[in-house]
């Protein structure tokens, strides 16, 4: 069967100065060997050493005022190679001209959606977002609310706390589709934490605009973990079911401490058999519009 990698990163070092500079401390944890260029080729063959056949690429956080090149950057790259499938890219949706820029990027047919990270944690080196309540933000609300006419979806990207804000979001533009990132962003198997990530979950399963995603969950564990990745797979599906969940690698950063085949492979020995073909192909296939 095809896979479809619903959520890569290929990059640059010139473009990304959290890559050039100094480590600074980040949610995965130290990243030196990922500190360099993973450029389309070495994707291709990390990608195909797993049996994938098309991929989405999902914005790895280059400067704000250079995410029209970025886009651009990948439709050249995709009329080359054929990957990326398709592109998720970002914007300022915290300025009012956010939907200028996005219209620049939607003069690219492989661009597909918009995500700029809301995620907010008490830990400092968890943190991407200003502050936990920014999807609360007038400004922020109708620039999401501009997606609809775009025909583009939302990756969204927030921790348990801060799920209740997401519902009302998702709720507040029903005909906007959502895509949850690293399912949940589960940190740890802790019966709190655990209970506030099932509180969040299943009140976002609720909205028929959220579909999830099953990835990065080396995120926080720092290695390729079969048991936590079996209880984040039974857990999600039992809420969103398979046609609204899809399988991607979140590469180069699991590179940190896996490779695609081993990963590809604990994800699928996790998922049902009657559900691989919708999260391994089918539902990302839907969701972001990818050719059979």
């Amino acid at each position: 069967m095809d896979i479809v990698d619903a959520h890569h990163h290929v990059w640059r070092v010139k473009d990304m100065p959290w890559l050039s500079g100094p480590m600074v401390p980040r949610i995965f944890g130290p990243y030196e060997p990922i500190k360099r260029d993973y450029l389309i080729d070495e994707y291709i063959a990390d990608a195909r050493s797993g049996g994938i056949t098309s991929s989405v690429y999902v914005q790895a956080n280059w400067p704000l005022d250079k995410v029209v090149n970025e886009v651009r950057w990948l439709s050249e790259l995709h009329e080359e190679t054929g990957w990326p499938t398709a592109v998720v890219g970002s914007a300022d949706l915290f300025d009012p001209d956010a939907v200028e820029v996005m219209k620049q990027q939607a003069l690219l047919p492989v661009v597909r959606g918009t995500r700029l990270q809301l995620h907010w944690h008490e830990r400092s080196e968890f943190r991407y977002a200003s502050g936990p309540n920014r999807m609360k933000d007038p400004v922020f609300r109708r620039n999401v609310a501009a997606l609809e006419d775009l025909g583009w979806l939302f990756e969204l990207q927030v921790f348990p706390g801060q799920m209740a804000d997401a519902a009302e979001l998702v709720a507040a533009v029903p005909d906007v589709q959502f895509v949850l990132v690293h399912a949940g962003m589960l940190t740890d198997r802790e019966p709190a934490t655990v209970r506030l990530w099932r509180d969040g979950m299943a009140r976002l399963a609720s909205y028929p605009n959220v579909v999830v995603k099953l990835t990065g969950q080396g995120t926080f564990m720092r290695h390729l973990d079969q048991d936590f990745i079996a209880f984040v797979a039974a857990e999600t599906l039992g809420w969103f079911g398979a046609d609204r969940a899809m399988f991607g690698t979140n590469f180069p950063v699991e590179k940190l401490w896996t490779d695609i085949p081993s990963l590809v492979a604990a994800w699928w020995t996790a998922v049902p058999e009657t559900d691989r073909p919708a999260v391994f192909a089918g539902t990302a296939r839907r969701v972001y519009g990818l050719p059979e």
